[in-house]
């Protein structure tokens, strides 16, 4: 390595120096995703990626009596068999970063009530899951304990009661809307590499941006400028390309966002065009399942990665990819008072 480079490497090593001027960090030490696990709706379950998860619901209440408990049950369903596919128990959790889209994560703090791990409540709205593992990683290079758990959800009808509509009002959604995934992805974080782990090599923390877009029914269109500036940032704080990614994998912009994505990039000078994937888009399927411009909510990129992402990466289809969630920081009170959408995304660097 040039001494350029491993000055470079030093500079995004850390986030302790004052004078640090980039958005981005490389671990201090290696941290693997040694396990990961997803428990999805049945809509998503009948999608194009519905072998990947490890399980389909037969009924979107989980057994539950209502929406909420239903995201609760779905989220410690997918804690507890990732915990069980890692080969630890609770107790050897020193952290657990758990969140979702309701108010006050209430999913996470009811799903996560007996858990014996303690937990950090988190909220980066659809971009939880990369915001977790980032938080995760920044924890077990801090010296915490072995292993530390990252957790997310988000369900079809909670998040509609929560932001929009109860479903039984019937409203009409535009084609620009989209369908929120009920899902949850697990994942176990671990400083020693086991069979299959995937190594977080890089992560770059994402700005709040807002480009003062108030449709709320439009959330790719919303979120698509926070990806491209994360994209930008990390392109020039590990002075990379495109090309030098099997795969750039944004969370839910969706049809809409997407090609705002890439028309921002465009002018910035990058053509992601040739490797972009979006969850959203892949997880349904847009001819025979009613999505509109695909999915989204804090379920969808994190049941994507569990499933589909790590498993070519697994096996060699993708030898590395960054992988960046995006999350639409809107509430009811600030829509109904006429604020607009701000976006966030995070990426993370994921190599086999």
């Amino acid at each position: 390595m040039s001494n350029t480079a491993s000055q470079h490497k030093e500079n995004l090593t850390g986030l302790s120096r004052e004078t640090h001027k980039y958005q981005s960090f490389i671990p201090s030490q290696p941290i693997y995703i040694i396990a990961a696990a997803s428990v999805v709706g049945i809509k998503e379950g009948a999608g194009p990626l519905g072998k990947t998860f490890d399980v389909i619901g037969t009924d979107d209440f989980f057994g539950k009596e209502n929406w909420e408990e239903a995201e609760s049950a779905l989220q410690k369903q997918s804690v507890d068999i990732a915990i069980k596919k890692a080969g630890i128990s609770e107790n050897d959790l020193h952290l657990v970063f758990a969140g979702d889209l309701l108010a006050q994560s209430i999913a996470s703090s009811f799903g996560l009530a007996n858990f014996s791990a303690p937990v950090v409540g988190v909220y980066g709205a659809c971009s939880n899951s990369g915001l977790t593992l980032l938080l995760g990683a920044m924890a077990l290079s801090a010296g915490f304990k072995e292993y530390v758990g990252c957790v997310t959800s988000s369900h079809f009808a909670s998040a509609e009661k929560e932001f929009r509509f109860p479903s039984s009002y019937g409203s009409q959604r535009p084609m620009s809307a989209h369908w929120t995934v009920t899902g949850s992805g697990a994942f176990i974080l671990g400083k020693n590499e086991k069979a299959d782990s995937i190594r977080l090599t890089g992560f770059t923390a994402g700005q709040i941006v807002d480009f003062g877009l108030k449709e709320n029914l439009n959330m790719g269109a919303c979120m698509a400028p926070a990806a491209a500036d994360t994209i930008y940032r990390h392109f020039k704080d590990f002075e990379s390309n495109p090309t030098d990614y099997d795969k750039i994998i944004t969370g839910d912009l969706g049809r809409v966002g997407q090609k705002a994505l890439l028309d921002l990039l465009s002018v910035k000078g990058y053509d992601i065009s040739l490797n972009h994937l979006d969850c959203g888009i892949e997880i349904y399927d847009y001819e025979l399942q009613d999505a509109h411009a695909g999915g989204s909510g804090c379920g969808c990129s994190a049941v994507v990665l569990a499933g589909h992402i790590l498993d070519n990466i697994r096996t060699g289809v993708w030898k590395k990819v960054l992988f960046v969630p995006t999350g639409a920081l809107l509430s009811k009170i600030s829509f109904n008072e006429g604020q607009s959408v701000p976006g966030i995304a995070h990426a993370v660097m994921l190599e086999k």
